[in-house]
């Protein structure tokens, strides 16, 4: 089997083809099961060094849109393409002909790419929450799940939702076997901040245990829909494991969702590592970020997800704990004993 892995060197690409990898086969579609030949890494960033080193990774570098124009992707043996590849919320706010050249037009020629190959590949594209959003003058629907009507509030999260439509049309008309999952926000995020609205989230952990300060944007009342790095990349996984009939509807669906607050997060910060790490969070408003996560739902049901096996992470604790174990070199606090 030959999978394909948009934005593959990124930190979730890198972390989904390290579980790949580790698996003696793998379950396309609900088939038998069989071993994976090789996995291509498609970024225009390097791959890291392990993933470099292994004999079935092969990387081919460079902007997507231009790849598939020359149609040097996806390999005509591709059966499995997994999308990550994206222009994050803060930089398509802030960049709207960005946004829709490497969100919009980046997908909509992969799908097409896709197309040509013939064999109805299984396309697993990753969304995001940031299809919901909340309308001025209306409420946020509460909860949000599976069937909610998306109404996005940025650049970010209607290119996101059209590109939704777009593979559930591709998947209707049996160009591909569509499946749209919607991630929710991962933290804790290990390496370098990005440019994404949400990514104090990560920093405002990372950080404080690596011995820096960190700023939190918004207040600690504002509640947030989380969730783990592995727990997200089993989320791609199953998506691809699973049967049509056990899928369902080509609509998107919903990961599995912690639900807590920013100050709930910094208190599970300080069970971790103790008052010092608190001590080193800047709680400085930012009213271009505050309005964007506020426009995000907190409540997310994922139905679709748990029929599938999907739960959520148990506590944010749990998490940080988790990062902590799985990053030592990235942490210079002492922790408390869990």
């Amino acid at each position: 089997m030959n999978i394909l892995i948009t934005g593959g060197c990124g930190f979730l690409g890198a972390l989904l083809a390290r579980d790949l990898l580790a698996r003696k086969s793998f379950s396309l579609n609900g088939a038998a099961a069989r071993s994976i030949s090789s996995i291509v890494l498609c970024d225009r960033a390097l791959p890291p060094a392990d993933l470099a080193a292994n004999p079935r990774v092969h990387f081919v570098g460079g902007d997507l849109n231009e790849l598939l124009a020359s149609g040097r992707m996806p390999a005509a043996d591709t059966e499995l393409i997994f999308h990550l590849a994206a222009a994050v919320s803060g930089e398509c706010e802030a960049d709207f002909d960005l946004g829709m050249r490497s969100n919009l037009a980046a997908t909509q020629g992969l799908l097409e790419a896709a197309r040509r190959l013939g064999t109805q590949p299984v396309f697993v594209n990753t969304s995001s929450l940031a299809v919901f959003g909340k309308r001025p003058g209306f409420d946020m629907p509460d909860p949000i799940d599976d069937d909610t009507l998306p109404t996005p509030q940025s650049s970010y999260g209607s290119q996101k939702v059209m590109c939704e439509y777009l593979v559930a049309d591709y998947g209707r008309k049996g160009f591909i076997h569509g499946r749209t999952v919607r991630p929710m926000t991962v933290s804790v995020r290990a390496g370098r901040p990005n440019g994404a609205a949400s990514g104090f989230l990560s920093g405002m952990v990372r950080e404080p245990l690596a011995g820096l300060r960190a700023q939190v944007p918004v207040g600690p009342e504002v509640l947030t829909a989380l969730s783990a790095p592995a727990s997200t990349v089993a989320g791609f996984v199953r998506a691809a494991e699973a049967s049509t009939t056990d899928w369902g509807p080509l609509t998107g669906m919903n990961l599995p969702a912690l639900r807590v607050s920013v100050g709930e997060m910094a208190a599970a910060l300080e069970r971790v590592a103790g008052r010092t790490a608190i001590s080193l969070l800047d709680w400085v408003p930012d009213e271009a970020v505050l309005r964007l996560v506020r426009s995000w739902p907190g409540n997310v049901h994922a139905s679709r997800a748990r029929a599938l096996g999907l739960l959520p992470d148990d506590s944010f604790e749990q998490v940080i704990r988790q990062y902590a174990r799985d990053n030592p070199q990235a942490v210079v606090l002492p922790l408390q004993v869990g």
